[in-house]
């Protein structure tokens, strides 16, 4: 329930309160607030992408003269609606300015699922699928993230995965499902021709060394 609307209750001070008395009626009720919470809690919109089992998670914001509040993760709801039991291990925070490209990356062992987002300005991130045995293999899918929208883009194990910065600057989290293992590190060229990604900005683009030099899909490790 909004922490407003228990605020907002009145307290009915003419009739006494019935405390439930055995422990099988307080677990039943509890069950029944449990249920009915659930319902109301509308706390996510959830977005099939063209990718197999990419989604893109709309957080339903409370806004009001004060600000806004939003729940921008929930385990139980994240589960339900990705079907699988995850756990992440490590946040990491950066921060790029415009035109700046990081990616493609991926780990080809403890490979890690990322759930991603951007808290102050604006980037176009992309997800490539590596894994040869998916239908969209070779496929990528991009969306804009960003400190308005507040979208979060799950991009499970098996993807590379990669942003551009289109705002002056922009800060970008994110969760994985595995540690950081460096001597795993893999990338993927982030115009190889073959997965032929539309980046926004053209000119102007900031890339790493490492980046830079990435192999192409075609010699690059991929998950069976």
């Amino acid at each position: 329930m909004p922490r407003r609307d228990r605020l907002a209750r009145r307290l009915d001070y003419g009739q006494p309160t019935r405390v439930p008395s055995t422990r099988s009626e307080q677990n039943r009720i509890w069950a029944v607030s449990l249920g009915t919470l659930e319902k109301e809690r509308l706390i996510m919109n959830v977005l099939n992408t063209p990718l197999a089992d990419a989604l893109i998670f709309v957080p339903k914001v409370h806004g009001d003269h004060r600000g806004f509040f939003f729940e921008s993760f929930n385990q139980r709801s994240f589960e339900k609606h990705v079907g699988a039991s995850i756990s992440f291990v490590q946040d990491n925070h950066s921060q790029s300015s415009r035109g700046v490209i990081r990616g493609l990356h991926y780990q080809i062992r403890q490979a890690q699922g990322k759930l991603v987002r951007v808290v102050k300005g604006e980037v176009f991130d992309v997800a490539v699928d590596l894994r040869r045995s998916s239908r969209t293999f070779g496929k990528w899918f991009g969306t804009i993230l960003s400190d308005e929208n507040k979208h979060q883009f799950w991009i499970p194990p098996g993807f590379a995965h990669g942003f551009q910065v289109l705002s002056d600057s922009a800060e970008f989290l994110y969760k994985t499902t595995d540690y950081w293992a460096p001597e795993y590190e893999r990338s993927v060229l982030w115009n190889d021709p073959q997965i032929g990604i539309q980046w926004p900005i053209m000119d102007d683009i900031i890339l790493s060394e490492k980046d830079g030099m990435a192999p192409p899909l075609a010699t690059a490790d991929i998950f069976s």
